[in-house]
């Protein structure tokens, strides 16, 4: 697993900043304490590098931090994003539901591209077989009830690496 940060184009961002940015865009580094590793390598103190971050992330210089886990390394081989058609008057929550879901890694509406598309919720389910996530799909449609219009699983078939932003030291 890493930890990348997304950084804004910012130029309010200091040198250290910058530094920091740079330093951990790619992951932070995977120990027990990877702001003291990280305070270590750019020869600063961990209680300035996490002030730091809290204040690049409380002014929108940085958008997060957080865990992007491979999920085929850790035996989730089958991965399907659930598309539903749901009213469009009940979407909403229909995805505070199905989003609150343990087994649902991010749910999200989008627009329907009608008479192909009819689908406008999404929610990405992971398995160690198609069978465990046809069966978390059957527990959504058991959720949306009556406003299950129809849906379907599309699978990934490879791994695309999620990056942000990405600023030079």
């Amino acid at each position: 697993m890493s930890a990348p940060l997304t950084a804004s184009a910012d130029p309010a961002l200091d040198p250290l900043d910058r530094r920091i940015v740079a330093a951990t865009q790619a992951g932070l580094p995977l120990t027990a304490r990877p702001y003291h590793a990280l305070a270590e390598r750019l020869g600063l103190q961990p209680g300035d590098v996490m002030r730091r971050m809290v204040r690049m992330l409380e002014t929108g210089a940085i958008r997060r931090i957080g865990a992007v886990p491979n999920h085929y390394a850790l035996g989730w081989t089958a991965n399907g994003m659930s598309v539903w058609d749901v009213p469009d008057k009940h979407v909403d929550e229909a995805g505070r539901m199905v989003g609150g879901l343990e087994f649902v890694s991010h749910c999200y509406r989008r627009p329907r591209r009608l008479p192909q598309w009819p689908y406008n919720l999404f929610a990405m389910v992971h398995g160690r077989s198609r069978a465990e996530v046809a069966d978390k799909v059957a527990r959504i449609a058991a959720v949306l009830g009556d406003w299950d219009g129809g849906h379907d699983v599309l699978y990934s078939t490879k791994i695309l690496k999620k990056t942000g932003l990405r600023i030079a030291g």
